[in-house]
């Protein structure tokens, strides 16, 4: 705005010197009426409109931003009713520094006075007017805005200027100063993941400030206490390449579970001349326990905003929530008359296919075999919703929608092992105490019990199929080695008579 204005300036001391040289000794000084130079009674207006910069200035010059405070302050000690007044004007706008505006004007021997009405604050049609303003050169300087903005750089403008076709003058002046709006997003991929230890990565994207000069710009990521941070990655959309450590730093503050990724000053350079990307950090983890996880980020899109809070007048923005849910499931083992029953032992499959063969148990910290308590109930926790993946609700038939089987391992003495898995689902209602899953075994048909599965089965012993009791058994035992004797002596007495 100041370079732009800058050359506005010096086309008009060129203009004013231009008139002044023909008319010297044709007439006498002009006066206050004549159309050449401005009317020293005249008082002027000061309108700004303030917008999203990226926007053009003809027509709709952008969405308006309400809520932004500027102060106006005149510049004591130029005449713009004279030439004199505005080779000053020139003059000092060549060594207007935005940076220190007060600084460099009064280090040109110029005092700042603020003007009547000033301070002002845009409306929701993102104006603000100061009128009744006398001629004269304004510094216009950006005091408040919204957080997650960047402030326009103070600039200054003249009270009046030529009109646009370059006859006469503008007395009621507006002006555009642009704020970039810098917004920051975030997203989780947790489709997936189906239990604890699973990885879980949150991917956060910022604007970038389009701005010339990014004086400062980082993202916080506070991580909610039930995730584990492993590491983070940072890129460019655009995949403009950018390097830890030269452009960026990452840091994990392990007592405040906090992540922050700050750009450096080669950083903020090459995001300053790739204003149209944005930058995206993935951050990975991997979910500790049960509950709902919900995380946002901050995007810092200037160095004023550091020091600020989320949310406050030219702090950072921060994203929407987005969440990842976990829950549980509760089991209650009983017989067909709904007595309780213990010894059963189960294991949890993501998949129908798993179940029925009995790969990919699902590990729930460090154990794959689930066994009842005393009361026949098994809680399972510590699996994805079924119906929440990647931050949103889903619906059986979609992609991350998880329904999850239950398979028994071993049955409770004297009952038969359930004949298919049981399917079954993790919500928020299963999350809740209560029983939400009632599995009933029925008594088994044939004797020994058929109580055992897979490895845990083993082939019967000899000695099992044998009565248990002493005597009896000793009985049978004598009598078989005499019969297997006697046999011995009749094939040997009947061998040597075949001989003689």
């Amino acid at each position: 705005m100041s370079q732009k204005f800058t050359g506005r300036l010096r086309r008009y001391v060129l203009a004013i010197a231009a008139a002044a040289t023909v008319m010297v000794g044709l007439v006498p000084i002009a006066s206050a009426a004549s159309p050449s130079l401005p009317d020293p009674g005249q008082v002027g207006s000061l309108t700004i409109h303030k917008t999203q910069a990226g926007a053009a200035l003809s027509g709709a010059p952008g969405a308006p931003i309400a809520g932004v405070t500027f102060s106006v302050a005149d510049v004591t000690g130029i005449d713009l009713a004279t030439n004199q007044g505005w080779q000053d004007a020139a003059a000092l706008s060549t060594t207007f520094n935005a940076d220190d505006a007060p600084g460099s004007i009064q280090a040109a021997g110029y005092v700042l006075a603020a003007a009547t009405g000033s301070p002002v604050t845009t409306d929701a049609a993102g104006e603000a007017s100061l009128s009744s303003l006398p001629l004269g050169l304004y510094l216009v300087t950006e005091t408040q805005w919204p957080a997650g903005t960047t402030p326009s750089a103070p600039f200054l403008v003249s009270v009046p200027q030529t009109q646009p076709n370059g006859a006469g003058w503008l007395y009621n002046i507006s002006v555009y100063p642009k704020n970039s709006v810098d917004g920051v997003t975030k997203s989780v991929d947790d489709a997936s993941a189906i239990s604890l230890g699973d990885p879980v990565n949150w991917t956060i994207t910022g604007d970038v400030p389009n701005v010339e000069k990014i004086d400062g710009y980082k993202i916080l990521d506070h991580l909610d206490a039930k995730l584990d941070y492993r590491s983070a990655t940072v890129t460019l959309v655009d995949g403009t390449p950018v390097s830890a450590g030269s452009d960026y730093t990452v840091d994990f503050d392990s007592t405040t579970h906090t992540l922050t990724v700050t750009f450096t000053a080669a950083g903020r350079a090459v995001l300053a001349a790739h204003r149209a990307t944005q930058v995206t950090v993935v951050v990975r983890t991997v979910v500790t326990a049960v509950g709902i996880v919900a995380n946002t980020a901050v995007l810092y899109p200037n160095e004023h905003s550091f020091d600020i809070a989320p949310g406050q007048p030219g702090g950072p923005t921060s994203s929407p929530p987005v969440l990842t849910k976990w829950g549980s499931i509760t089991v209650q083992k009983t017989d067909a008359a709904g007595k309780p029953l213990t010894g059963a032992v189960f294991s949890v499959y993501p998949t129908e296919a798993d179940a029925q063969s009995g790969t990919h148990a699902i590990a729930l910290a460090g154990q794959s075999s689930f066994p009842v308590d005393a009361q026949g109930r098994l809680t399972i926790a510590g699996l994805r919703y079924s119906d929440f993946a990647d931050g949103v609700e889903v619906s059986p038939g979609t992609v991350g929608y998880q329904t999850y089987w239950l398979n028994e391992t071993k049955a409770p003495p004297g009952y038969e092992l359930l004949g298919e898995p049981v399917k079954f689902t993790v919500t928020a209602q299963t999350s809740a105490v209560g029983v939400d899953l009632v599995v009933t075994n029925v008594r088994t048909a044939v004797s020994p019990p058929n109580n055992c599965r897979g490895h845990e089965c083993k082939p019967p012993h000899l000695g099992d199929l044998l009565p248990s009791t002493g005597g009896p058994r000793l009985a049978l035992l004598v009598g078989g080695l005499l019969l297997l004797v006697g046999g011995f002596v009749i094939v040997a007495r009947n061998r040597r008579r075949e001989e003689d």
